[in-house]
Formats: C-alpha cells, sequence, structure tokens
C-alpha cells in the first residue's frame, strides 16, 4: 500500500464550500480500481484544516488518480479556497499488512 496525507488550510470563508468539493472527489475517488481508501478529516479546534487521507494499492496509482476528471474538477474548484497550498506527507505501510487490506 501507499499512503499519503494531504493537508489543506481552507480560507475561513470558503470553508463549507471546500469541505462539500472535497467529500465529491473522495466519493468518486474510492470508486477508482487502484485507491484502497480515501479519508477526509477536519480538524477539531481549528475548522479550516483538513487532511485527506489516500490510500492506494501501489505508487503508480497515484499518478493515475491526478489524471481522473473528478480529481481535476477537484483541484480547479478549491484552488482559490486554500488559505496555503496543500502540502502532502507520503509513507509506506508497516500494519497492517498489504495483504491484509481489504
Amino acid at each position: 500500500m501507499y499512503v499519503i496525507h494531504v493537508h489543506v488550510q481552507a480560507k475561513p470563508e470558503f470553508v463549507e464550500e471546500f469541505r462539500a468539493a472535497t467529500v465529491e472527489n473522495a466519493r468518486n475517488s474510492v470508486n477508482e480500481p487502484g485507491v484502497v481508501r480515501f479519508d477526509v478529516y477536519q480538524q477539531e479546534d481549528d475548522p479550516t484544516r483538513f487532511v485527506l487521507v489516500e490510500v492506494y494499492k501501489s505508487p503508480d496509482d497515484h499518478p493515475k488518480h491526478r489524471e481522473t476528471a473528478h480529481y481535476l474538477t477537484w483541484r480547479d474548484t478549491v484552488t482559490d479556497m486554500m488559505a496555503a497550498a496543500r502540502t502532502a506527507v507520503r509513507y509506506n505501510n508497516i500494519f497492517p499488512q498489504d495483504s491484509d487490506w481489504k
């Protein structure tokens, strides 16, 4: 598995719009053959901050995700809603083992 945590801060006036666009992207992303999970989290004490937890079957599946229509729509929709550029941290899976993912 290949895991990415994407950290985003939305502008306060766009929190609800950002959240809606991001949930729509996630709903479509989980239907991609290479996507195992696509979670969206909103920070409790600062609702402008979000973390997207993306789990792919392999590192090759992430670039495929970035070519989908729903990702491109999301990217173009939320760019001006962000207070700063999003950041991503990439991880290699340790537990559960890749074979244990459903």
